[in-house]
């Protein structure tokens, strides 16, 4: 699948006046916020991971180009940076740039597994060294550990815990759950909620996207259309003080707009720049498509944001496609790119997860799935393997095809062997 060519595009002038998403859709001289992922090495090999992150990438900016980025960053006075990964705590130099950002006055947002938020690290954090530039966010995809271990690994879970509770005892404040919004987690909205008033933390939702490995599981992960209605219902009657920044505009066509960036940013308002320093339109894009350039050529980030073709034509003025037609188009504006790039959908088409039904009608006719152009995962199964993909792997014979568990043995530690399994039907 290929995507409409990117022309030559001159800005639009900007308009003295209009609302805020009217010059937010132009572009900013610099990004409000931009996504880093420092490494794709992690400890996890989450099922839906965006950028199908594992190993580590050898060709990584050094300490001293991450340093150069981050005065640059400080120089266009970008707000703050949303440091991901891979898991970044595990770059060895992840703290000296995390002292070096706050330094520089630029904000740090960081989301981690908590695998190694100990409470030495939890204090540091909590300590004036940070001065409040600094946010955690922890990765939490179920209430319980059953539903997040599926799709995160086994005791992602209990990690994830106990870095909260370390961050808590400490005296930070307001740390982040981040949550990855799924068929299995949807009806656990309140226990979400319950667990960030446990931890004195802030409740974030984010939407699902088909990228990375996210598009081998996204069929069997999304949430239903009966679950997008009640995601929108819990946000309009208890969202207050939720978090979803932009990932839920699409819902907007059930009627009133949620709080939040009600459009598409990429390009715009925000990117993402990846471990060797290619910077991407869309932190869910990680794809050739909406690669932007790099900012070790000449000019740095500031040359690729400002005068990047890609970004030129992003934030030129968009058509609606066959959306236009639709009366909620105003609302939702046709949905989320990388959610229709992934799926093999026209990226002028209705979103996949479209709540006015027309997304569904697009993913029935005929499409391609555009191949993936980059891929960080491990080469064989660890013992952190998702339960998901275990399940999803493991050979369809016998027993096995009426229940993937049969056979298997919980209390037989498989670490020692990359195979799926090596007990009853399934060995």
């Amino acid at each position: 699948m290929t995507i409409t060519p990117i022309r030559p595009a001159t800005p639009a002038p900007r308009p003295s006046g209009g609302s805020l998403v009217e010059q937010f859709e132009l572009g900013l001289d610099a990004p409000i916020c931009l996504t880093w992922e420092l490494t794709y090495a992690c400890n996890l090999e989450c099922a839906h991971c965006l950028s199908s992150s594992g190993r580590r990438d050898p060709r990584e900016l050094t300490t001293e180009q991450c340093e150069a980025v981050i005065d640059e960053l400080q120089r266009m006075q970008v707000f703050y940076v949303n440091i991901g990964g891979g898991e970044p705590t595990i770059r060895p130099d992840f703290w000296h740039l995390l002292q070096y950002a706050v330094d520089h006055q630029v904000g740090v947002k960081f989301s981690t597994n908590g695998v190694r938020l100990t409470p030495e690290r939890a204090a540091f954090l909590a300590s004036p060294a940070c001065n409040g530039y600094v946010d955690v966010q922890i990765s939490l995809d179920g209430a319980t550990a059953e539903v997040n271990d599926y799709v995160r690994g086994p005791g992602s879970y209990d990690t994830a815990l106990t870095a909260l509770q370390n961050l808590q005892d400490a005296g930070f404040t307001d740390a982040k759950i981040s949550v990855v919004c799924t068929r299995q987690n949807i009806g656990q909205l309140d226990d979400f909620q319950a667990l960030a008033d446990r931890f004195g933390a802030t409740l974030r939702l984010t939407r699902l996207r088909p990228s990375g490995r996210g598009a081998d599981v996204w069929d069997e992960l999304h949430p239903l259309p009966h679950q997008q209605r009640e995601l929108y219902d819990w946000l309009m009657a208890k969202g207050d003080g939720v978090l979803t920044g932009d990932s839920f505009f699409h819902l907007a066509a059930f009627g009133e707009a949620l709080p939040g960036l009600n459009l598409c940013g990429a390009g715009r308002v925000v990117c993402l720049i990846d471990p060797i320093g290619d910077v991407y339109a869309c932190p869910f894009a990680i794809h050739d498509q909406f690669h932007a350039g790099n900012l070790l050529a000449d000019g740095g980030f500031k040359a690729v944001w400002q005068t990047s073709p890609l970004f030129q034509e992003l934030r030129s003025p968009q058509t609606g496609g066959a959306c236009a037609k639709c009366t909620f188009y105003d609302s939702c504006r046709g949905g989320c790119m990388a959610a229709k790039f992934f799926t093999g959908l026209p990226l002028d088409g209705p979103d996949p997860e479209c709540v006015q039904g027309y997304g569904e009608q697009a993913l029935a006719g005929e499409r391609t799935i555009p191949p993936a152009s980059q891929d960080h995962s491990k080469a064989a199964p660890t013992r952190n393997q998702p339960v998901m993909l275990t399940l999803m792997t493991r050979p369809p014979v016998s027993a096995c095809a009426e229940s993937p568990l049969a056979g298997f043995n919980p209390d037989i530690d498989q670490s020692s062997s990359t195979s799926h399994s090596t007990n009853g039907c399934c060995s």
